[in-house]
This record gives C-alpha cells, structure tokens and sequence, in this order.
C-alpha cells in the first residue's frame, strides 16, 4: 500500500499555506498509524520536494511538528512488514472535530 498516493499529495496544501488559519480549523488531510505502538500522524501541510509533513502527531504526547515520509517508509521497508499504515477510512477533518485525547486548542 502506497502511504501517499498522488490524489492525497495534490489535496495537501504546501508547507505554511495554513499558516494563518486558525488551530481548530486546520484540516488533516491523511491519517497514518502504527499497528504496534497506537501512534497517529495527522498531515496537513506536505513539501513533496522534502516529503515532508507539518501536523499532528499522537504518540507520547500529542504535539504539531514536523514529521517525514521517507522515515514511515523506511520504517516499513526494514521490518518485512508494514508498521505504517494509511487510514483508507480516513476523510479530511477539522483538527478541532478530531477525538484525540490531551487536544488542547
């Protein structure tokens, strides 16, 4: 399973395009997970040029930051078995409209 696929890519605006849009009302494009540990990263902003996410991670803690392709596919790629996955249910959502535990906007 492809972790990006082009219909994906060309929905995610460019890196600082919603810079100036509220927190809450930010929109997560796709929503990876790991199968082992329960993390989520919530893209919403992506530099093709980079492969490189800005959004919302849940892991030890949920915070916004930076967080690459490359590296979730490096993650697959070592293991035999893909960890990393897309939410194929997933739809575009408000941040705000997101049930994530310790979400503070």
């Amino acid at each position: 399973m492809l972790l990006l696929t082009k219909e994906i890519q060309e929905r995610l605006p460019k890196l600082y395009e919603t810079e100036e849009i509220e927190t809450g009302e930010k929109v997560a494009q796709v929503k990876f997970f790991c199968i082992t540990n329960g993390w989520n990263w919530y893209g919403v902003e992506y530099d093709p040029n980079e492969k490189l996410f800005f959004g919302l991670v849940e892991g030890w803690e949920t915070e916004w930051g930076y967080f690459s392709l490359e590296e979730l596919e490096e993650i697959n790629a070592s293991n035999g078995i893909p960890l990393i996955r897309r939410d194929l249910f997933f739809k575009p959502t408000k941040i705000k409209d997101l049930k994530i535990e310790g979400l503070y906007l």
